[in-house]
């Protein structure tokens, strides 16, 4: 449900890549797999084909997609069950870090910095590209892997501008759900969400240098998901920025 005043053409793109021959090329990068973050709504009739576009992207190695359920819709017909106030809220966040303001569904927000509607399969393929080449030369190291009933996140030295750091996020996702619509916009039809955000919990803060986050296991794997994703996020004064390292669970 992209409202006109509120999606901008995105200009200066480089040439737009065939998507498999972009995936492959990700997929072959073993550090900061770009991440796509999908704000989208049951209650959204535009948004079942970019739901059915991160199914195919979260099928690829070298990508970290997720979808964040909002409830900006609710209001029309059809309250979303898989929405919480906090999606939409950093939904919003990210629309004021950036200055533009623009919030809509499906929209499709790539490593924290660039925005676009999230069924538009060419364009997503082109800013995932631009995003890689721009984020080279900061960020860090990240090593995720699992040790004795925990989740262990080893950072390395920061690289680049980070600012002051980031927080480290773990969030929990459900690698599937599908929900039966009632009413509103899409009812009468089932639609299955990808990797879908439950919860966030914050492992701590970042600052730049070398250093180990831990959470237990038992505590990644919980409020309905069963499996995660751990980001670190440039964030000041209450805005979100640039993904700065990413890892997700072997199930993932």
């Amino acid at each position: 449900m992209v409202a006109a005043r509120q999606v901008r053409h995105i200009a200066g793109l480089a040439a737009i890549m065939g998507l498999g021959m972009l995936i492959s090329g990700v997929a072959q990068t073993a550090e900061r797999p770009p991440v796509i973050e999908l704000f989208t709504s049951q209650g959204c009739s535009s948004c079942p084909p970019a739901d059915r576009l991160m199914g195919q992207l979260a099928e690829q190695h070298g990508l970290i997609v997720l979808s964040f359920p909002v409830g900006i819709w609710d209001y029309i017909g059809w309250k979303d069950t898989l929405a919480k106030p906090e999606f939409t809220e950093r939904q919003r966040v990210y629309a004021a870090s950036r200055g533009d303001h623009q919030v809509y569904t499906p929209q499709a927000v790539i490593d924290g910095r660039l925005h676009v509607v999230g069924s538009d399969k060419e364009q997503l393929t082109a800013l995932i590209g631009e995003t890689r080449a721009q984020r080279t030369g900061f960020g860090t190291s990240l090593d995720l892997h699992e040790d004795n009933g925990m989740v262990v996140v080893d950072l390395g030295e920061a690289h680049g501008d980070v600012g002051k750091g980031g927080g480290v996020w773990l969030l929990r996702v459900a690698r599937s759900r599908t929900v039966s619509i009632g009413r509103g916009e899409n009812s009468g039809h089932k639609v299955t969400y990808t990797n879908v955000v439950r919860s966030i919990a914050r492992m701590g803060y970042w600052t730049g240098a070398p250093a180990r986050f831990e959470i237990p296991l038992a505590e990644a794997i919980g409020e309905g998901a069963d499996a995660y994703v751990v980001l670190v996020q440039k964030s000041w004064g209450g805005k979100l920025g640039p993904v700065l390292a990413a890892g997700k669970s072997s199930n993932l």
